[in-house]
């Protein structure tokens, strides 16, 4: 995938791959790998790729955004339905059928949320239109068009699953993006919205993009399976809950004062970039303020410096970060994004550090008070004072160790791209052990205590601040004065090598490889008795289940092999996705002391 292209459409890369013949379709893949290493020029709207010396294809994107097959143009003799045209909208960049906001969870950087929950469709840019909420629905049953849709959906994600993400190419992704747009045709955001992120983690994947999670990718796919498999079945504010909405709603809040906390850069694998600053007001409520809109890496290091859009304040999100606002007429959505409508009124009002009130209560509320706020569905943001330990080593790279409260923590890099500067602000934090620092991160739901690394005091002046994802600190702003490193209490369990770890393994080894890697692993008896020895013998019944699912292989009166059965194998991972989930959850909430999740 390409940031260098505009967005299109789920509903034109889906059409234009449907217009290929079958012999066009096998060689959809290595078209787009082709095109990918050509240049795209752009010229305004417009963007341009020189296939070859005699051959250009142009996409023509209004808004930044390709609606129709016909804006991609291919003056090859195989034109309109060649496989240029096809390939060029797979390489690009998803965007929505219709101008929503991004939600929340996408533009604060957050991990897709666990099964069951709204999935990020992080494909869309910042709302333009009016912000006027839509009148909910009312009926109690899902419609047949609906339940039609609904199935459209899950049959395409479950072929996905069963291929896994090495072997879904363009043609299954088109496939899942068909049923997207159906989706939101009938009146169903949210899986469409679903759909439409496994399909960029997809690409994710197979482009070895630096931010790509294999547990992100596991989290959107049993999202999209859960709320497909779960409509058919719901009524009344389940249902309503199913369906989602197409933007969030915003709501008059009247007059805010609010305190800057930091800023955070946003690069999605879906091609927006931004950044997203965070605000409190004197009550501890968060609010954001948010800049994404198509683009990459270096959009993404630039936005903190552009000037915030609300009212006729001149703050940049940098400023804002350790200002305030006052905002009049603001209107609120249900994450606490800020509008910024024609009634909306802002100017620059003082700040406060960390450690001052209104801010300093934020870091008062007990870390297991915050983490279980967090799992149960509140913002994920932690507020913690730690003291650096050093570094653990782990195979996606070096963590933070901290001490929290005699709570070892491990504090990881909250993205991976070099062009953002947080792996090298981590090493560098990291050789200053004994330094005592308030910090910002984001919970990972873990069996022991971790967390992605937002922001923290500067090391030398607590009265100062550092937006990790922005700000590169120097070796010289380290104390010179070396602190001894605190002792770290021994962490309870063994983490990743915990029992559970061998039905999670299988569940993303799905994902990755699809059904036929775990058709070849002999059944996973050993590990079912390990997790039976273990105490967890749902887990044990879960994965002989998965891999059953997956050998599942009948014959005809021939002796030849019948097609898979992908509704049992999709039933069955996700079964042990949601498992997973749920006690990881648990498991979370009992390393960092906070009371169980209710279920």
């Amino acid at each position: 995938m390409s940031p260098d292209l505009p967005a299109v459409a789920p509903h034109v890369t889906a059409e234009l791959v449907a217009a290929l013949s079958p012999r066009l379709r096998k060689r959809l893949d290595a078209g787009i790998t082709k095109l990918l290493a050509r240049p795209a020029v752009r010229e305004g709207d417009s963007v341009r790729i020189a296939v070859d010396d005699d051959t250009d294809i142009v996409l023509e994107a209004p808004g930044g955004t390709v609606t129709s097959a016909d804006a991609i143009r291919c003056g090859c003799l195989l034109a309109p339905d060649c496989l240029h045209r096809a390939a060029a909208a797979s390489a690009a960049p998803i965007a929505d059928d219709a101008p929503p906001e991004p939600p929340a969870e996408e533009a604060q950087g957050q991990r897709p949320a666990p099964p069951g929950t709204p999935t990020p469709g992080a494909e869309t840019p910042e709302p333009t239109t009016s912000e006027t909420p839509r009148a909910p629905e009312t009926d109690e049953t899902p419609t047949a068009g609906r339940l039609a849709a609904a199935r459209a959906v899950y049959d395409a994600a479950a072929a996905v699953l069963e291929a896994g993400a090495d072997g879904a190419g363009a043609v299954l992704q088109a496939e899942l993006l068909r049923a997207a747009h159906s989706a939101r045709l009938a009146g169903l955001p949210r899986a469409s919205a679903a759909a439409v992120s496994v399909v960029t983690g997809v690409r994710s994947a197979r482009s070895a993009d630096p931010g790509y999670r294999l547990a992100d990718l596991a989290a959107a796919l049993a999202g999209v399976l859960g709320v497909t498999h779960r409509l058919p079945h719901a009524t009344g504010p389940e249902l309503a809950d199913l369906r989602g909405t197409a933007r969030q709603p915003y709501r008059p809040d009247g007059s805010l004062r609010l305190y800057g906390l930091f800023s955070e850069p946003v690069l999605t694998a879906t091609g927006y970039a931004g950044a997203v600053t965070w605000t409190a007001d004197a009550d501890g409520r968060l609010y954001t303020v948010s800049d994404v809109a198509p683009g990459g890496p270096a959009r993404a290091v630039g936005a903190a410096d552009r000037t915030v859009r609300m009212g006729d304040t001149a703050l940049t999100h940098r400023e804002l970060s350790r200002a305030g606002l006052a905002v009049s007429g603001a209107t609120v959505s249900p994450t606490g994004r800020l509008g910024a409508g024609a009634g909306v009124r802002a100017v620059r009002a003082s700040g406060a550090t960390w450690r001052e009130e209104p801010l300093d209560r934020l870091w008062a509320v007990p870390a297991a008070e915050q983490v279980r706020r967090a799992l149960n569905g509140e913002h994920d943001l932690l507020f913690l004072e730690v003291t650096l330990v050093g570094t653990v080593r782990e195979a996606a790279g070096d963590c933070l160790l901290a001490d929290c409260g005699g709570v070892p923590v491990r504090l990881a890099v909250a993205h991976d791209d070099p062009a953002l500067p947080y792996r090298d602000n981590l090493r560098l934090l990291a050789s200053a052990p004994g330094s005592r620092l308030r910090v910002v991160a984001r919970l990972v739901s873990a069996p022991r205590p971790r967390a992605l690394l937002l922001a923290a005091e500067h090391p030398a002046d607590p009265a100062a601040r550092v937006d990790l994802g922005l700000d590169r600190l120097q070796r010289a702003d380290l104390p010179t004065e070396p602190v001894p490193a605190p002792a770290v209490p021994a962490v309870a369990g063994a983490g990743d090598e915990a029992p559970l770890h061998l039905l999670r393994r299988r569940v993303h080894q799905a994902v990755s490889g699809g059904r036929r890697v775990l058709s070849f692993t002999q059944g996973g008896q050993g590990d079912g008795v390990r997790l039976r020895a273990a105490g967890l013998a749902t887990a044990a019944d879960l994965l002989g289940d998965l891999h059953a699912a997956a050998a599942d292989r009948t014959r005809d009166a021939f002796g030849r092999l019948l097609p898979a059965d992908t509704d049992r194998f999709a039933r069955a991972w996700l079964a042990a996705a949601v498992y997973t989930d749920t006690v990881e959850s648990a498991l979370c909430a009992q390393a960092w002391g906070a009371a169980p999740v209710p279920a």
